[in-house]
């Protein structure tokens, strides 16, 4: 449509269609494809952890029977602890 001034208003005009060029060769279609993952060692790892349990029975077995017999602290124990310790506040 055109407009003329405030009082003359032409009729409206066709609009052309838009112009396309053709692909010249078109992209072949994919046959048929299937999907396919790929997961790499560490993260066959990392899924690992969650096979092992939160609380280590034989640990814990041993630590207690340990301390019922009076061994488990021992001056060597406390002596690492201790250097542990001071190595990490400076």
């Amino acid at each position: 449509m055109q407009i003329y001034g405030p009082s003359q208003v032409s009729s409206p005009q066709p609009i052309p269609a838009p112009h396309h060029k053709p692909a010249a060769n078109p992209a072949p279609k994919p046959s048929a494809q299937t999907d396919r993952v790929d997961i790499s060692e560490a993260a066959q790892r990392a899924a690992q952890i969650h096979e092992i349990p939160d609380i280590r029975t034989d640990k814990v077995a041993a630590a207690k029977a340990a301390i019922a017999e009076g061994t488990y602290d021992t001056d060597a124990k406390m002596n690492v602890a201790l250097d542990r310790l001071l190595d990490e506040i400076g």
